[in-house]
């Protein structure tokens, strides 16, 4: 079943909290500062809580702790903790969750061929904005 833009976004208008706009939260994950991040390194291959975190950069491990968690809980990231000494934990993405990652790549590979298009127009923009603050 297909789910129209204007009916989430109409389900989204009207409430608020998880229970009355889960797509609104899903959304937010997916396309979350760390959360793009995390799907677009994992669409590559399986990586360590530390290997993702040295391909991230800048990002604490509190905060990726809780990104992988929550898209985790979403169904987006599989968690595979390896009884061993010492222990090794494995993130990979679900099918769901590779589903999402491509559609995140293609979205990230628009704003690389189209960044020039976006800089000049906020160039535009702030020339435009400077230029009415002076009247």
């Amino acid at each position: 079943m297909t789910v129209s833009v204007d009916k989430m976004l109409a389900e989204a208008a009207r409430a608020s909290g998880e229970e009355m706009c889960p797509h609104r939260l899903v959304l937010e994950h997916v396309t979350s500062r760390w959360g793009v991040l995390v799907l677009l390194h994992l669409l590559d291959r399986p990586h360590r809580f530390s290997e993702l975190r040295r391909a991230i950069g800048r990002v604490s491990e509190k905060m990726l702790t809780q990104t992988l968690q929550t898209l985790e809980r979403d169904g987006l990231v599989h968690r595979d903790a390896k009884p061993v000494i010492p222990p090794r934990v494995d993130y990979s993405l679900t099918d769901l969750g590779r589903e999402a990652a491509e559609q995140v790549r293609g979205l990230a590979e628009w704003t690389t061929r189209r960044m020039e298009a976006v800089q000049e127009a906020r160039e535009v923009y702030d020339t435009r904005k400077r230029g009415s603050e002076r009247q």
